[in-house]
């Protein structure tokens, strides 16, 4: 009977130990209608965002900043750590407002020093239409410079779910900074007529993945910068948008090259580009390359119009003085490239005069124009080799 009973009072302590330890995980919640944030979309609830963030950083515990259904205006909002709690999350089951006709610099969102951090749920309204009009009306310097919606800065083990982002002023989402990035099932929604909303932006960060977002912008639907290292872009629909771009890289000064980026499974709808590396045609830079990049098993359907592109004379509103780039470009692999061009030359790799691309390798690639005829390849100042195609460039 002794035995028993010890026996027991042991799965009795151990049932507690077990019970405690869930306890101690389990997320102390911030609601920040309880610290003074009103729906209606009318109210500046900036304030009470503020103070349920200071609260949830400072938790000893893992904290969860929670917003619920509903609008709530937000004005500029910095949420700053380092934070105390190991993760840090925001459960966002309503909407989030700008304030109209925004004015405010950089980032209206921004998430900066924090290590742990989830952002979960929930849309973004950016209401960037008045600064698109702006813009079209060709006010120029006379209209504000807008803001990124979201923007992760200087931050390790981060993940963005289930985000839905509209009307962004300019760039949806920014990852500057940070170590151990996923961005997974996010929503994207802008016009194509929209300029610079490029819906995810990824620069100087190291181990990012982009996964099983659906992105309809104006600008590039993901983005490439300097400085970024081992990202994978994984199932991406883009349409309409400026396709996945590499760049711009080299536009002047030192700069940090682009390596191992891996682009598989996009799906491409009617966009202006497909899979480019765009760099300035200028030759005062130093450090800059892109090496190590894969695109892999994507599709091009409702007319892409330059579904495979290396531009290294990239020069917008003929702003840069025409010389060769300095960016070396090597190591890039398309393999299983399949779909519509609504270009005579589906194909163009435009390198440098002076640091020519190597490593060039097209397998398997089947871009047709309406009418299933073959879509035609050119090439200057480019290395590689190609089989599979129909068609491939005389210069590999």
């Amino acid at each position: 009977m002794a035995r028993v009973n010890a026996a027991s009072s042991l799965a009795f302590l151990l049932t507690c130990c077990v019970l405690l330890s869930v306890a101690a995980e389990a997320a102390t919640v911030y609601d920040v209608a309880g610290f003074g944030a009103r729906p209606g979309g009318r109210t500046d609830s900036s304030a009470a965002f503020a103070d349920a963030w200071s609260a949830a950083c400072r938790s000893p515990a893992p904290a969860t900043v929670y917003v619920p259904r509903g609008e709530f205006l937000l004005g500029q909002a910095a949420f700053k750590g380092p934070c105390r709690s190991s993760r840090v999350t925001v459960q966002i089951d309503g909407t989030l407002v700008a304030p109209s006709g925004f004015t405010g610099r950089d980032a209206w969102i921004a998430f900066d020093r924090v290590e742990g951090l989830t952002v979960s749920g929930g849309t973004l309204d950016g209401r960037g239409a008045a600064l698109w009009a702006c813009k079209a009306a060709g006010h120029g310097d006379g209209c504000p410079s807008g803001a990124t919606s979201v923007t992760v800065l200087n931050s390790r083990d981060v993940a963005v779910r289930g985000l839905r982002s509209v009307d962004s002023e300019l760039y949806h989402v920014v990852i500057d900074g940070c170590e151990g990035v996923s961005v997974e099932d996010v929503r994207i929604v802008a016009p194509g007529s929209s300029p610079n909303t490029d819906g995810i932006h990824v620069q100087a960060s190291s181990g990012v993945t982009v996964s099983r977002a659906s992105i309809q912008t104006g600008d590039d639907c993901v983005s490439v910068g300097p400085g970024t290292a081992n990202l994978r872009v994984e199932h991406v629909g883009c349409g309409p948008g400026h396709g996945i771009s590499i760049g711009s890289l080299g536009k002047g000064g030192e700069e940090a090259g682009v390596e191992n980026v891996t682009v598989s499974g996009a799906a491409f709808a009617g966009t202006e580009n497909g899979l480019r590396i765009k760099t300035w045609g200028r030759a005062a830079v130093e450090g800059a390359y892109v090496r190590g990049v894969v695109f892999e098993h994507v599709t091009m359907r409702g007319g892409v119009r330059n579904p495979i592109v290396i531009d290294q004379n990239y020069c917008p509103n003929h702003a840069c003085p025409h010389q060769s780039s300095a960016v070396k470009i090597s190591d890039v692999r398309y393999t299983d490239i399949r779909g519509s061009s609504a270009s005579q030359v589906a194909v163009r790799f435009d390198c440098s005069a002076t640091n020519p691309c190597s490593g060039i390798g097209l397998e398997d690639i089947r871009l047709t124009l309406d009418g299933g005829k073959p879509a035609e390849a050119t090439c200057q100042h480019a290395d590689g080799t190609a089989s599979g195609y129909v068609e491939p460039p005389s210069c590999l």
